[in-house]
C-alpha cells in the first residue's frame, strides 16, 4: 500500500508580544488533525525552524483526543522535530501549519517557510493550515509574481476572535493581512468551526476547525490517490 505522508510545520516561538505572553503551538490544532490522519493510515512527521521540541499551549486533558495524543508515539516524535532547512517538502504529500500564537512570531514571512510553501504548491502538493497557521501563507508569491493567496478562499483566526483573545499580544491582525494579499477570506461566528477548501489549499478558522482540516486533508489525498 502506498502510504501518504504529511509534514506538520510547527512553531518554535514560546513567547509573543510586549506582555511576554507564553505561547507555542495550540495543542488541539495538532492533536485533532493528527487523529483524523492517523485513523486514515496517513503518516505524520514534524519539522520546525529550529528543530527539537516545540513549545505548546492550550492542552486540555479532559479532551480525549488531546489526552490520547500526549500518550502517543507521534507526540514523542514531535519532541524531536527536524529542522525545516533539512527537509524537502516534495518528500511529502501535504504540508500543514497548525496554529497557536507562535506562528505569528517565527513562521510569518519567514523566507524558509515561504520557500517551503512555494515549493510544495508548485510541486502539486496539498497545503493546509488552521487558526493562526495561515500566517505561513503571507508573502508567498508564485512563479508569475502573484500572491498565492490572491483570489483563493481562505479561513483563519478572525478579527472578532482576536479582539477577545490576544489583541494586545499579536503583531498584526491575521484576517486583515490575508485580505490585504487578495484572499477571499470567510469566517464563521467566533469559536465555531469553519473549513474552506479551494483546490489544494485547505484552511480552517480556529481550534474548533482542526478536525475538519484533518479530514479534508484525508479527502484531498484520497482523491489524488
Amino acid at each position: 500500500m502506498n502510504v501518504k505522508h504529511v509534514l506538520f510545520v510547527v512553531t518554535n516561538a514560546a513567547v509573543i508580544g510586549p506582555n511576554s505572553r507564553t505561547t507555542g503551538f495550540f495543542f488541539p490544532e495538532i492533536a485533532h488533525p493528527f487523529e483524523a490522519l492517523d485513523k486514515a493510515g496517513i503518516a505524520v512527521e514534524y519539522a520546525s525552524l529550529q528543530g527539537g521540541k516545540p513549545p505548546e499551549d492550550g492542552f486540555d486533558g479532559t479532551d480525549a483526543v488531546q489526552a490520547g495524543f500526549v500518550e502517543s508515539a507521534s507526540y514523542r516524535r514531535l519532541a524531536h522535530s527536524r529542522k525545516l532547512s533539512e527537509v524537502d517538502v516534495l518528500d511529502y504529500d501535504a504540508i500543514f501549519f497548525p496554529g497557536g500564537l507562535g506562528p505569528m512570531v517565527d513562521i510569518t514571512r519567514n523566507p524558509l517557510v515561504q520557500a517551503a510553501v512555494r515549493r510544495a504548491w508548485d510541486g502539486g502538493k496539498v497545503v493546509a493550515a488552521v487558526c493562526h497557521g495561515p500566517a505561513a501563507l503571507l508573502g508567498v508569491t508564485l512563479g508569475d509574481g502573484t500572491p498565492l493567496l490572491r483570489g483563493r478562499k481562505v479561513a483563519g483566526f478572525s478579527t472578532a476572535e482576536e479582539d477577545g483573545y490576544a489583541r494586545s499580544d499579536v503583531p498584526f491582525d491575521l484576517e486583515a493581512a490575508l485580505r490585504d494579499e487578495g484572499a477571499l477570506y470567510e469566517a464563521a461566528d467566533p469559536w465555531t468551526p469553519k473549513l474552506l477548501v479551494d483546490g489544494r489549499l485547505i484552511t480552517g478558522q480556529n481550534p474548533q476547525s482542526g478536525a475538519l482540516v484533518g479530514e479534508a486533508i484525508v479527502s484531498a489525498l484520497g482523491a489524488q490517490a
